[in-house]
């Protein structure tokens, strides 16, 4: 039940970007620290190198957040301009991916303040689990294979995930469609694990209650998803 698939169609990158790779499956590490090492050298040239694993990626997390090609090009040529000029201030302690995705992620939040204003970060959904039934707190990602892969679906689900809040909609890219880790998502966001665990329990429990009704007409023989 692979969640990729759903995002590879409908967040189509520009041209000319390198195939797709989740955060989660980063290049080796050590080869990734030698091409560093020779950028900070003056090697500027091998920036490209490092960066082609991660250009769809970026440019996809980047246009769900916003829901605008252009500005989510913008975000991804930002992000990468801001990664080449303060390379020598990353510390190999986390993995590049999640330093490179806490960029684009501060840009993304940049864009979304010039452009229209940016819900909340300090949204809270209180009370948003107090009457959710125990079947509904299964994993989103139980729904059927065969229903998960019609195009229609894609697109609902699509949908669904740019609606959510912006804090909800970014820990879930970076846990369900990136696959980093609690611990990753928590330093890319720079807020708690928690606090991660809590925003992807709520972005779950929202997307079940926002696709629940499509998914039963798309499937009626279902009587009820083993969400």
């Amino acid at each position: 039940m692979a969640t990729l698939p759903l995002y590879e169609n409908a967040l189509s990158a520009p041209r000319g970007m390198g195939d797709r790779l989740p955060m989660s499956q980063s290049p080796d590490r050590n080869a990734e620290a030698q091409v560093i090492a020779a950028i900070l050298a003056g090697s500027t040239h091998l920036f490209h190198d490092l960066i082609r694993p991660y250009e769809r990626t970026v440019f996809s997390m980047a246009m769900a957040l916003l829901r605008n090609p252009q500005e989510a090009e913008d975000v991804v040529q930002e992000t990468f301009l801001k990664a080449l000029r303060n390379l020598h201030s990353y510390r190999a302690e986390a993995r590049f991916s999640t330093w490179l995705v806490s960029i684009a992620l501060n840009e993304a939040r940049s864009s979304l303040r010039r452009h229209r204003s940016l819900e909340s970060l300090d949204e809270t959904t209180t009370g948003e689990t107090d009457r959710i039934a125990p079947e509904l707190l299964r994993d989103w990602r139980e729904v059927p294979s065969e229903v998960l892969e019609r195009l229609e679906v894609r697109k609902l689900l699509l949908e669904a995930v740019t609606e959510l809040p912006m804090i909800y909609r970014e820990v879930f890219m970076l846990r369900e469609v990136e696959e980093l880790s609690v611990n990753e998502s928590a330093q890319a966001l720079s807020i708690s694990v928690a606090s991660v665990k809590v925003r992807l329990h709520r972005a779950r429990i929202m997307l079940q209650r926002r696709l629940s009704p499509q998914l039963l007409r798309l499937a009626p023989k279902r009587r009820r998803f083993p969400w």
